[in-house]
């Protein structure tokens, strides 16, 4: 009896140790010989460990052995997160890469390779553990996977999906609108998984770290789905309107709901799962995220209180307490970072995934094309009040009555980058508006509200063209990337050329263009919102 208690004392200190810090991720994850299958049942831990791994991996932040943080720089934060017009990274700005449009595969890659090479694995053990013995698990990890994959196909374009799971670098690839009738469909069996379920959330909540306390069950897994679907549901609106509405008006007509307070927020938590926000670290730490030009031009020119929630003032004394950005695709000296303001979110930030703010703009939008009885104006407000209050801002009465507009921006250090402001849309509702100035405020509203996950901002600003983003200062990318229409994607990793060409000529051929960052994925239409 001795020997067994140790044998289960040694499990849950190993189970932490991976939680804790998921180094020698898949040594720790393979290697199941030493405790039995049926001893690794107990407390649930052979169902929950994989779930609490592929959650890890969505806003990535593994440890194999090489160190953590620099994998979600290089993932996200040196491309996406510039992309989207919420940051930029004074360090390598002497380097002519992303924010030059000259891209690179060291960086752009790492979001596919990463996400296939470790958090689905680990997704496709959860499901293969859970589908038969723990129900309320399967439901969960089908939202997860949506949620993991929907990341990438919006970044790269047509993605493995079908075959999730199948092995690091096979899989017949599946084309973007196959993919998202797929997400429908697997939302679809979470859903009625998830209702069918004992809503049992002591199994659940001790391995779930993307729900608030209080709400690690069933029911707030259900609302996530519906909201995960009007997301989705608006992101196909252009391309695919009839199969948009259906969705829509599934997700808006649920009786299990949507997130709508302030405290519905779905994130990685970073308190006590041995998850650190990794943009935090290169924040705080490394000191290498800075506040984008469009931030400062919209932020400032709408004197938005949530500005000193989201950067730090310059520190230097010449330009002391103001708020400055730097524009893409601009060559900076690293010496001079102490004149433009820092990222004020630290590691223990819980990592962003979906916000209630978010999803009463999709109402917004939603009620705006027609799908709803909704007011937009209602949801609209509602998005800006639920952001202001998450954000801990006061102010958002005056705010909401508002017709300030962006800022130019202006570059002291080098002037030949300043430039008139693009966003002309005010806080301030317009019922006597067309619908595609009330639109742009509702993305842009939405833009800020989405801050810092770029992901979802990028996405959002290439499929409506809202908010107006400055164009890249100089553009080094040979002509394959129009100025004006900016980058429209990342390009397949170079790695899947040498390990599957077959693979890669099938990406190529779903994605149904060349693969370069200026081929629009397939619900990036180009064409006008209305």
């Amino acid at each position: 009896m001795r020997n067994y208690i140790f044998k289960i004392l040694l499990f849950v200190v190993l189970a932490v140790a991976v939680t804790a810090c998921t180094g020698m991720f898949e040594k720790y994850n393979s290697d199941e010989t030493s405790y039995t299958e049926e001893q690794q049942k107990i407390d649930n831990y052979w169902y929950g460990m994989p779930l609490v791994n592929v959650q890890h991996g969505i806003y990535f932040n593994y440890d194999w052995g090489e160190g953590k943080n620099w994998t979600f720089q290089i993932m996200q934060n040196l491309n996406i997160d510039l992309f989207a017009g919420y940051f930029h990274n004074n360090k390598f700005n002497d380097d002519a890469t992303n924010t030059m449009y000259d891209l690179n595969d060291t960086w752009n890659a790492k979001m596919w390779e990463y996400t296939y090479w470790y958090a689905i694995p680990e997704g496709k053990k959860a499901e293969d553990r859970c589908q038969t013995d723990m129900p309320e698990f399967y439901g969960v990890i089908k939202i997860i996977k949506v949620l993991l994959l929907h990341r990438i196909s919006d970044v790269y374009g047509p993605v493995i999906y079908k075959e999730f799971g199948h092995s690091k670098i096979d899989g017949v690839p599946d084309s973007q609108r196959d993919t998202y009738y797929a997400f429908f469909d697997d939302l679809d069996q979470a859903i009625e998984i998830l209702s069918d379920s004992d809503n049992n959330t002591g199994k659940l909540a001790r391995f779930d770290i993307l729900m608030p306390d209080g709400k690690k069950n069933n029911k707030q897994w259900m609302k996530f789905a519906n909201s995960l679907r009007l997301r989705l549901a608006m992101r196909i609106s252009k391309v695919d309107p009839e199969k948009a509405r259906t969705e829509t008006v599934k997700a808006l007509n649920s009786p299990f709901g949507l997130l709508e307070g302030i405290d519905d927020v779905v994130a990685v938590n970073t308190v006590n799962t041995g998850y650190t926000n990794p943009l935090g670290e290169i924040n705080k730490v490394w000191g290498e995220v800075y506040m984008n030009a469009n931030m400062e031009s919209i932020l400032t020119g709408y004197e938005d209180p949530r500005i000193s929630r989201f950067f730090e003032p310059v520190a230097s004394e010449t330009h002391k307490g103001i708020f400055r950005g730097i524009r893409q695709g601009t060559s900076s000296n690293y010496s001079e970072s102490e004149n433009y303001s820092q990222s004020s979110i630290p590691q223990s930030f819980n990592a962003l995934l979906m916000t209630s703010a978010e999803v009463w703009f999709l109402r917004a939008e939603a009620a705006l094309r027609g799908w709803s009885d909704e007011s937009t104006k209602y949801c609209y407000e509602q998005g800006v009040k639920v952001s202001f209050a998450r954000w801990r801002s006061d102010g958002v009465d005056e705010y909401l009555k508002s017709d300030n507009i962006a800022a130019d921006y202006v570059d002291d250090f080098y002037p030949e980058n300043s430039i008139e402001a693009r966003c002309r849309v005010s806080p301030r509702w317009d019922d006597g508006a067309d619908n595609e100035t009330k639109l742009e405020k509702i993305i842009t509203q939405k833009w800020i509200a989405c801050y810092p996950e770029g992901c979802e901002a990028w996405a959002e600003q290439r499929r409506t063209g809202y908010p107006r983003l400055f164009p890249v200062k100089h553009n080094m990318s040979n002509g394959v990337i129009d100025t004006e229409v900016m980058i429209r994607r990342l390009n397949f990793p170079v790695s899947i050329k040498t390990l599957n060409s077959s693979q890669y000529e099938a990406l190529c051929k779903e994605l149904n263009g060349p693969d370069t960052g200026g081929t629009r994925v397939w619900w990036d239409t180009g064409a006008p919102n209305f």
